[in-house]
């Protein structure tokens, strides 16, 4: 009996799209908005639990930065395991944490319970984001990799923007605790998310899996002729590698990885630090707190517009050019929003500093997504989103230490926007995969000499 011996990868790759690749962005979309939701409930309950707790704004602050210490952690923890145990578990154990302990947070009755359960729920939080970017990636055909990736990844904005609207709707009848209640409605979903979200198909592949390989290829690419001989197999670049942090400075990758790492820790300080306090930032300038609050869902909006169309630029002419563009709008409209005093003017700034700050967070996943081969993917993401992480840890404070020292609106502004400026710098220095193969090669041509 003779095999027919079929790359995976190319059938993704030139597949047409098809409902099957509908059903995964759906599924990872649906799962990224309650990701989304849950990181973004912070912002609404806060003011609330300060008032019933008694907190300052020090105290609450501290208190908000659990999840987000939570999620470093659990892209780190997740990233790696994804690759040893397939995309899927790492996806259902996390929708368990951050929807679970979330949803546990509304029966907290003081701060220290309350910051528990929060940084449970941020590993879950910080560890499904990874593995939907990988999952997705995986599965997109390449002319609409980035497009599907950054449709997918609008559900978290999306989150956001249900975090507010749901928050002003049923808090003051309800209280706080309704909000985290909501979260728990993945948990309901799990059985049905487990039954229709497929594995990684190279995961299934890598595994030798072979009987469930043509199931799903037959629903991917349904023109494709698939038999019990067809065989399907790697690229050869997809050749097993120990899933950690070490293999990512391996192979003629560690001068991305560091960029990458770069670019992640100065687009996610200028993100929190935006989202954090954009609010107080207008009421500085001058702004009353109900137009404060429109000006963030002016960002959000803002982000899905530019989470999608940076997407579908990115398809068409690189993700590397279009990063670079998002960052230095990003760094210009940032600083003129300290020196315009027109409304109307100010709401677009804002439009398009979502659509910059947002949309090149998102962007970067993909294109991170795209760097790393099968056997290191999501420990690359991972970690970028951990290191990433950190920015988001250090930006509100930063920005809240600014506000502190009483400097000019303007001068608050410009610190808020620098940090995507140097984003769009380490992007400029990213190798491609060909070009960090040549260092491969050179560096190994020099180890055998």
């Amino acid at each position: 009996m003779t095999h027919q011996a079929v790359n995976v990868n190319d059938v993704i790759d030139h597949a047409k799209f098809t409902p099957f690749h509908f059903n995964v962005v759906a599924w990872c979309l649906l799962i990224i908005l309650f990701d989304g939701y849950d990181l973004a409930i912070n912002g609404v309950v806060l003011p609330l639990l300060m008032d019933e707790w008694g907190l300052s704004a020090v105290q609450a602050g501290m208190l908000a930065s659990t999840a987000l210490a939570g999620m470093m952690f659990g892209a780190m923890i997740f990233g790696s395991l994804a690759d040893k145990i397939g995309r899927k578990k790492v996806i259902m154990i996390c929708i368990v944490l951050f929807s679970g302990l979330t949803a546990a947070g509304g029966f907290a009755s003081n701060p220290t319970e309350f910051g528990i359960l929060r940084f449970l729920a941020g590993l879950g939080i910080g560890g499904v984001m990874p593995n939907l970017v990988a999952l997705t990636s995986e599965y997109a055909p390449l002319r609409k990799r980035s497009t599907l990736v950054t449709t997918m990844f609008s559900g978290y904005a999306v989150g956001g923007v249900m975090a507010a609207l749901l928050g002003s709707w049923f808090t003051p009848n309800f209280g706080w605790e309704i909000m985290f209640f909501i979260a728990g409605i993945p948990l309901l979903l799990l059985p049905v998310i487990w039954k229709f979200l497929p594995e990684s198909l190279s995961f299934i592949v890598k595994a030798g899996q072979q009987d469930q390989a043509r199931q799903i290829v037959r629903r991917l690419a349904p023109e494709m002729t698939v038999t019990k001989e067809t065989i399907f197999q790697l690229n050869k670049v997809d050749v097993p590698e120990a899933a950690n942090v070490v293999s990512l400075f391996r192979r003629g990758r560690a001068v991305n990885t560091i960029l990458f790492w770069i670019a992640f820790f100065s687009c996610l300080l200028t993100m929190y630090a935006l989202s954090s306090w954009l609010p107080k930032l207008m009421m500085a300038a001058g702004y009353s707190m109900d137009n404060s609050l429109m000006f963030m869902m002016v960002m959000n909006v803002g982000a899905v517009v530019g989470i999608v169309g940076g997407g579908i630029l990115a398809d068409r002419f690189h993700l590397k050019p279009v990063l670079m563009c998002l960052g230095i709008m990003g760094a210009i409209v940032m600083s003129l929003m300290g020196f315009q005093s027109n409304q109307f003017l100010l709401y677009i700034l804002v439009f398009l500093a979502g659509a910059a700050s947002i949309g090149s967070q998102m962007l970067l996943y993909s294109y991170v997504a795209q760097f790393y081969p099968l056997a290191v993917r999501s420990t690359g993401i991972g970690w970028a989103s951990a290191i990433g992480r950190m920015g988001a840890i250090v930006g509100p404070i930063l920005i809240g230490a600014l506000l502190g020292m009483n400097f000019p609106a303007y001068f608050n502004f410009i610190a808020v926007g620098f940090p995507v400026l140097i984003t769009a710098l380490a992007v400029a220095f990213i190798m491609s995969n060909d070009e960090a193969d040549k260092i491969k090669t050179s560096t190994h041509v020099a180890v055998k000499a």
